[in-house]
Formats: structure tokens, C-alpha cells, sequence
């Protein structure tokens, strides 16, 4: 078994297409065909039913699509540590953040990008649950999100931050002169609320649900930027990770009233697999700014 069948299998497999698959990856489509069916005598399986001119994926593909993808993955991780060892400037990072940890992100970016012009990140938006599935098949190289403490037993957690999760609104908002509040009272008012994915709205709807309190939800939004910018500019109140509001001066945190307040977030790292230097420089400067507000 070669690389370069499985990248020929990949190409496939992603296409449903020798022709397309072929002329993807600059060789012939009998070449193609040749490749993959010495691979599937190897494996002793079929790959692709063959259906007059088209192909179709048998359950064996599915199931070695997934290995072979990985094997790849792992194949161009390993030339970028050896290029990196070469050369710790330059590189790829692939991030995965949670939808709270914008205020926080965007602040690194510009000075580590000074700093490394070599490193080009790819930053990925999603909730924990997306993100860690996406960092397990090696799709991500690190993610920032707040976490569960728990036996994952394939993820390292490196501690970031603990955040209570707070009532925001408007410091010209009657209800920026209160000291706290109380889930009934939080209930009674028009809430713009982060959508699924949020640790916050997670939070909020367990809150919600133990004390049997029906919520008065006007706007649901999955962006912490649109959500921040209605509260500030109107009557409205959310709810969030009092971290999400750094950066946004004419907004206040109003605590609310119930135990276990605080999330604690993390970076999250897959078990076992190399760090790359991009990662371990980016993370350096992240904490550079988390120290300076």
C-alpha cells in the first residue's frame, strides 16, 4: 500500500468520479483505475462498486475513507514538524474556537501575524461539541473553548480561564443600575440569546429548566458580535460569559443569582500528537493579551 493510493482512493471517493478524481491528482484515468483496484486486492475488499460508467462507494470505502484520510493527515503533519524544525517561522495553524472566545481572539491576531508573516491561520467558529470531533479527526490543530472537565481520555486540557456567566446590557439601560439579578427577574425581560452551541445559553436553559422558568426570548443569534451590538444599542439583555464582552465599553455585566456561575475554559489539545511551533507561538501571545485586561 502507497501514499499515493491512498490519495488516488481519497480523490475518489470525494468526487464519485474516476475521470474528475483522475484529472484532480494529473494522471490518467486507466492509471487511476489501475491503482485503486490494486488496492482493493490488498485489502481483499471492494472500494467502489462499479455501475456501467459511474462508481459508487461500497460500505468497505466508507469505513477505509476514514483511515486513509487520517493516514494522509498524519503523512502532511509530519512534514510540517520536519519543515518546522527547519524553519519554526513559518507554517500552518488550524484553530478551532468557540463562539465566546471572539473578544479575546481578535486582539492576538494582528500582533501575532506581525510577528510570524510565515504562519497562516485557519480559524474555525463552532460549538465545543463540533470543534472536539473536528480536533479527534485531526482536522484542527488546537481549540479554544470552555469545557466539562471530564475522562476524555483522547484530549489533553491546558486551563485558561474561569468566567461566570452573567445578565449584559447597556450601561444606558435602566437595568445597568442593579447589583444582581435573579433568574425570575432574567426571565421577565426581552432577551437576545446566543443560539445552541454557546456554553452560556447551555447555562442558561439548564437555570431555566430547573426552576421550571419559561424565558422571554425575542431574538436568537449564533454571532456574539450582532448580539453584542442589539444589546448595546438597544433595550434588549443577553446572556454570556462575562470574557465575551471585552472590548465593549458602553455594555455592562450584571451577576446573577445562582450557584455554579462559572465555566471554566480551556485549550484543548488531541492526546499524544505533535504540537506544532505555530500553535505554541499563537498561544504565547493569547496570553499576552488575557494578561493585559
Amino acid at each position: 500500500m502507497e501514499l499515493r493510493q491512498l490519495q488516488y482512493f481519497v480523490k475518489a471517493a470525494e468526487t464519485v468520479n474516476f475521470t474528475e478524481a483522475a484529472a484532480a491528482v494529473f494522471i490518467t484515468q486507466s492509471t487511476l483505475s489501475q491503482q485503486i483496484k490494486q488496492l482493493e486486492e490488498e485489502l481483499g475488499m471492494l472500494l467502489f462498486d462499479r455501475i456501467g460508467k459511474h462508481v459508487r462507494i461500497t460500505e468497505a470505502g466508507h469505513i477505509f475513507l476514514t483511515h486513509a484520510r487520517k493516514i494522509l493527515n498524519d503523512v502532511q503533519r509530519s512534514r510540517q514538524a520536519i519543515n518546522e524544525l527547519q524553519n519554526a517561522t513559518i507554517g500552518e495553524l488550524n484553530l478551532g474556537v468557540s463562539y465566546a472566545f471572539t473578544s479575546l481572539l481578535l486582539p492576538a491576531l494582528a500582533p501575532f501575524s506581525t510577528k510570524y508573516p510565515g504562519i497562516k491561520i485557519f480559524i474555525t467558529y463552532g460549538s465545543p461539541e463540533e470543534l472536539e470531533k473536528k480536533l479527534r479527526l485531526a482536522e484542527l490543530d488546537m481549540i479554544l473553548a470552555f469545557h466539562n472537565e471530564s475522562d476524555d481520555e483522547d484530549l489533553e486540557m491546558q486551563e485558561l480561564f474561569s468566567s461566570s456567566v452573567v445578565m449584559v446590557v447597556s450601561k444606558n439601560n435602566p437595568l445597568a443600575q442593579l447589583k444582581k439579578v435573579s433568574p425570575e427577574e432574567l426571565a421577565k425581560l426581552d432577551l437576545i440569546l446566543p443560539g445552541k452551541g454557546f456554553s452560556s445559553r447551555d447555562f442558561i436553559n439548564d437555570l431555566f429548566n430547573r426552576k421550571k422558568i419559561v424565558p422571554n426570548i425575542k431574538i436568537e443569534l449564533n454571532d456574539v458580535h450582532s448580539l453584542l451590538a442589539l444589546v448595546e444599542n438597544g433595550h434588549w439583555a443577553t446572556i454570556l460569559n462575562e470574557k465575551a464582552i471585552i472590548g465593549w465599553n458602553k455594555v455592562i455585566a450584571i451577576p446573577i443569582e445562582s450557584k455554579d456561575i462559572k465555566r471554566q475554559s480551556y485549550i484543548l489539545w488531541q492526546k499524544g500528537v505533535y504540537r506544532k511551533r505555530a500553535a505554541i507561538l499563537f498561544i504565547e501571545e493569547l496570553m499576552k493579551v488575557m494578561e493585559s485586561v
